[in-house]
């Protein structure tokens, strides 16, 4: 699966850091729709029952000698740097791990810059190795990952782009169209062996069934075999039975 960009990269504390277990930076953000100060928009959120908007975040309060002021990246009273990384429009502090802010996203992404492009028609920052050479759905991180259920788009989990153009954090079958999202070929061959080596009772063994490949999209009809059945098309056992089973006519 190739990685789409993930958002700003928040990570688990480590040791010699500051800030919280998601990001590293010396200053409290002053929410603005409760007052309430919180080293990041995830501290709020997992604590208060509304969601801090971070665009509208104005001021800051240092970790050092506690002076409020307006957002900015340097300490006005003691010069502390709040972040080696600061973008004021997220008003994301941070370590310095290349991130930039994608305009089209309207969110910081983790780079370097110049290894992702935005494709206009997914809406998403996407590996340079992608350009040109992935399926385009229009505004497909606008939505949850159908595994886990996170927003895709603003997730700091990295997004994988499937080869049926759909996003997912994690799984080896795409669950909105079933196609697989892994090469899947040295499983196949593998599965060839269990299903060479496990043969079916002798009731079974003339039965046929119609399937469906979810991989070509092919039908055939195939032998019937409890560990799975093989597209005749493009050879994937990704498939579903699409008719009732039946005994082979010329061998009844």
């Amino acid at each position: 699966m190739a990685a789409a960009v993930r958002e700003d990269g928040a990570r688990g504390r480590g040791r010699g850091r500051r800030g919280c277990e998601h990001y590293d930076r010396g200053c409290l953000l002053k929410a603005p729709c409760c007052d309430k100060l919180y080293t990041c928009r995830l501290c709020h959120d997992n604590n208060e029952d509304h969601q801090l908007d971070r665009f509208k975040v104005k001021e800051v309060q240092c970790i050092s000698c506690e002076k409020m002021q307006h957002a900015q990246q340097t300490c006005e009273e003691c010069s502390t740097l709040f972040g080696e990384y600061y973008c004021n429009i997220c008003h994301l502090f941070d370590k310095d791990k290349k991130q930039y802010h994608c305009e089209n996203c309207g969110i910081c992404r983790i780079g370097p810059k110049e290894d992702f492009f935005h494709c206009l028609k997914c809406n998403l920052c996407l590996a340079m190795n992608l350009q040109g050479k992935h399926k385009c759905i229009e505004n497909v991180s606008r939505q949850n990952c159908p595994i886990c259920l996170e927003d895709i788009h603003t997730s700091r989990v990295v997004a994988h782009v499937l080869p049926c153009g759909h996003l997912l954090h994690r799984g080896y079958r795409c669950p909105l169209c079933m196609h697989s999202a892994l090469d899947m070929t040295r499983y196949w061959r593998q599965l060839d062996d269990e299903v060479a080596q496990t043969p079916m009772p002798s009731e079974y063994q003339n039965m046929t069934v119609d399937i469906l490949c979810n991989d070509c999209n092919g039908r055939s009809t195939v032998q019937f075999h409890i560990l799975g059945m093989k597209c005749k098309i493009c050879e994937s056992y990704n498939t579903a039975q699409a008719g009732g089973r039946r005994v082979s006519l010329d061998q009844q």
